[in-house]
């Protein structure tokens, strides 16, 4: 691994321990498969104390991996005959979205998601997953397209935030963002919502209306960044830490408030150490949402989502 978090450090070097001792063994007439059997018993022991009880700030590192697997990963494993579709028809193409048709297990699909890069030249290009409001308006597109050809919509969610640059605030940022909570709201057809990583603020919610959202076990969800709120909370963006553990931003916390229908649970250490595995998680919650949903008639699935986002959240009426 190229990146090593700091929580994690322990078990990667217990790791790189134990496979110098088998290369040791394999290279000499030294018999150390009684350490090593010790120690892999040890190593199971530590992966459990740190990759199943990890912190709330653990899973926001998590969720921000370089190596994570981003939207175009999860296409290539999930999906095939995938043709990628660009621009809004009106100012220009995002790379920050991605969007298209595809087939899942032979069935139509469209597809749109957030696409971060991998290296820095690839995150410049494609404005580190942060998408101007073109992007939006070309996702909003494609799930128009959907709609009038009665495909499914699958979004893959993961950004830190719509970008705030001057640029994209003239050019309708935030009137692109509601346009989409609206018409998403409103569309005939099965949308599956699966935050793969950071989930943003309105530029997530831009992708994020559907019958089901999912998210990855460390992936997270939240209104701001524990930076950002520790910076207007308490004036020290240092704090963000205590801030992740407040503001209850990961997967459990979220299925604890109803905000979001289930965890898929990740691979231990990450989503990154094996996309394959990771991959088929996914698929049997797209496959499980699409059964589910594909069977209800037009009103019934408008009157479920209604009734879905009608009950996040605790709220007392007053008779004034």
């Amino acid at each position: 691994m190229k990146h090593v978090l700091e929580f994690e450090k322990p078990v990667i070097e217990l790791r790189e321990k134990i496979a110098d001792l088998k290369k040791l063994t394999e290279n000499s007439e030294m018999d150390l498969s009684d350490e090593i059997i010790t120690l892999e018993k040890r190593l199971e022991k530590l992966e459990t104390d740190v990759y199943d009880r990890m912190a709330p700030w653990d899973r926001v590192q998590m969720a921000r991996h370089p190596e994570r697997p981003t939207t175009l990963d999860y296409i290539e494993h999930l999906f095939t005959d995938f043709l990628e579709l660009h621009g809004d028809r009106n100012f220009g193409d995002d790379s920050a979205i991605i969007s298209g048709i595809a087939k899942f297990k032979n069935q139509p699909v469209t597809v749109v998601g957030h696409q971060r890069g991998k290296d820095t030249k690839e995150n410049i290009r494609r404005n580190f997953g942060m998408p101007h409001p073109e992007g939006y308006r070309k996702a909003l597109r494609l799930m128009k397209q959907a709609e009038k050809f009665q495909r499914p919509i699958i979004t893959f969610i993961d950004t830190k935030g719509a970008y705030p640059g001057k640029a994209a605030e003239e050019r309708g940022q935030s009137e692109a963002i509601a346009r989409n909570l609206m018409e998403m709201a409103g569309l005939t057809v099965p949308i599956i919502c699966i935050v793969i990583g950071e989930g943003g603020s309105g530029g997530a919610l831009g992708l994020g209306i559907g019958d089901r959202i999912y998210m990855l076990e460390n992936s997270t969800y939240s209104v701001i960044s524990p930076e950002g709120a520790s910076s207007i909370l308490w004036k020290d963006a240092g704090l963000a830490q205590e801030a992740a553990e407040s503001m209850k931003i990961t997967s459990y916390d979220l299925k604890k408030l109803n905000i979001i229908d289930g965890v898929v649970p990740e691979v231990r250490g990450g989503a990154h150490r094996d996309i394959q595995t990771q991959a088929f998680e996914i698929e049997k919650v797209i496959k499980q949402s699409l059964d589910e949903l594909s069977i209800l008639k037009t009103e019934d699935l408008l009157e479920q989502r209604f009734v879905k986002y009608k009950n996040i959240g605790d709220y007392t009426y007053l008779d004034l």
